[in-house]
């Protein structure tokens, strides 16, 4: 998948990876997956992006971006929007797309591959972008989902796809630390995110 010593940015759509991996029953170890990487080449910036309900006192994914933010991850926020749907139901909506987009063309003149971390297919004119600029992109999300969790456009545009399925081995967390998780207030968790055929990254309130 990389070469050499190239130089290598990660972009990690926080809410879509979480999705994907959800489906796929398995946790993300993020110190694996850092190391995964750096053993592949030399890792400029890993960006994870995600949204936050403000209004909250407490948000489950908070002590994993304070984790993120003190083990080498460059941690993107901002405020998720809430509405009342027809129905009466309170939602979230949240979308990190621009931010990711913007971070990754700013860094394409530095790095030889930058690795996203989404199935979205918005993403297929900034991998085409980024190409244009002699960039080398791979994305990472699944086909083992229903419905698979990478959309084709985006598929057929990366240079290389790779299934967190190949990934899983070598960067999940030990079932046996997730078992014995089983019983503590929830730490590493993302807010619910939509499947990637959403066309405004709605999220239910749980």
């Amino acid at each position: 998948m990389t070469h050499g010593m190239e130089k290598i940015a990660l972009f990690i759509d926080g809410a879509n990876l979480y999705s994907a991996t959800k489906a796929l029953n398995f946790d993300i170890d993020y110190k694996r997956l850092l190391k995964e990487f750096q053993t592949r080449g030399y890792v400029l910036r890993a960006f994870y992006y995600t949204t936050l309900v403000e209004d909250t006192e407490y948000s489950s994914i908070r002590p994993l971006l304070d984790w993120l933010d003190y083990n080498g991850y460059s941690v993107v926020t901002k405020p998720a929007r809430e509405f009342t749907d027809s129905q009466g139901r309170r939602r979230i909506r949240g979308n990190m797309d621009i931010e990711l987009a913007v971070n990754a063309m700013e860094l394409a003149a530095h790095v030889d591959h930058i690795v996203i971390f989404s199935g979205d297919g918005d993403f297929r004119s900034l991998v085409e972008s980024v190409q244009r600029k002699g960039v080398r992109v791979s994305v990472v999300s699944s086909v083992h989902t229903q419905p698979p969790m990478i959309a084709d456009e985006l598929r057929r545009q990366a240079d290389v796809f790779i299934d967190l399925v190949d990934l899983q081995a070598r960067i999940g967390r030990d079932p046996a630390e997730r078992s014995s998780r089983m019983h503590e207030p929830p730490r590493f968790l993302e807010r619910r995110a939509p499947a990637p055929a959403a066309d405004d990254d709605e999220m239910s309130e749980p």
